[in-house]
């Protein structure tokens, strides 16, 4: 082989290769099976075929045996009648051998006619043993063509969904979480400090207030217990 050639064959089988790869294995299939059908009407048709003939020719090798017997009959009355004087024996000899010679004609017929039609059975019988492998062949295939379309639906989505968990990134999104619960302490502590801002302290003067005015209560109580005390309630 010369370099070139070389050259040209490792070229078709990368090329090939190529091909193999953007294949798409459910229309290879798809194409398959609709060749199989072809092959399949084809078959049934040249079954019908031989069908046809097989039954033509043993109804051909049947008239022959038919024709056979008659022309036997037809020779045992002549001689008959040449008996009987109806006919002259010498002529009724004669025409009697004329009739066995054209009985023994179609029977050599019916016997040859009647291989042939069991030839053409046995190529029918063959024939429909294609037929039926050809059907079985397909109804395989269109059952496998099935289970291969919905194992590719499963296989392409669980492919979808893979790749989507295959961006996420986990320890990404727990930093971020961590981040996002940091910022909200951090929110909530700002809204307690602004809450202790917003209260105001208690001045010097309020505070001697609310001792006096804790201080009145304490004695508006007393006089209340004595009052009760003397009108005899406690």
């Amino acid at each position: 082989m010369s370099f070139f050639s070389r050259i040209f064959k490792i070229g078709e089988a990368e090329a090939h290769a190529v091909i193999d790869k953007f294949e798409d294995p459910i229309k290879l299939t798809e194409q398959g099976i609709r060749d199989l059908k072809k092959d399949l009407q084809g078959a049934m048709t040249s079954l019908a075929e031989v069908k046809a003939i097989a039954i033509r020719t043993r109804k051909e090798a049947e008239n022959k045996k038919k024709l056979a017997a008659d022309y036997e009959r037809k020779a045992m009355m002549l001689l008959q009648r040449g008996q009987n004087g109806q006919l002259d024996m010498a002529e009724a000899e004669r025409l009697a051998t004329e009739a066995l010679s054209k009985k023994e004609q179609h029977a050599s017929e019916a016997v040859r006619v009647s291989q042939e039609a069991e030839r053409h059975g046995q190529m029918a019988n063959q024939l429909q043993a294609n037929v039926n492998k050809i059907k079985s062949t397909v109804s395989t295939h269109e059952n496998e063509l099935t289970t291969l379309k919905a194992r590719s639906k499963t296989a392409s989505s669980t492919k979808k969904i893979n790749k989507q968990l295959s961006k996420m990134d986990s320890s990404g999104t727990i930093a971020m979480l961590e981040k996002m619960k940091a910022k909200v302490e951090e929110d909530e502590s700002l809204a307690l400090a602004y809450a202790d801002i917003a209260t105001p302290d208690k001045t010097v003067d309020d505070e001697i207030t609310s001792a006096l005015e804790s201080g009145k209560s304490a004695s508006a109580s007393a006089n209340l217990l004595e009052l009760k005390k003397k009108m005899g309630l406690e």
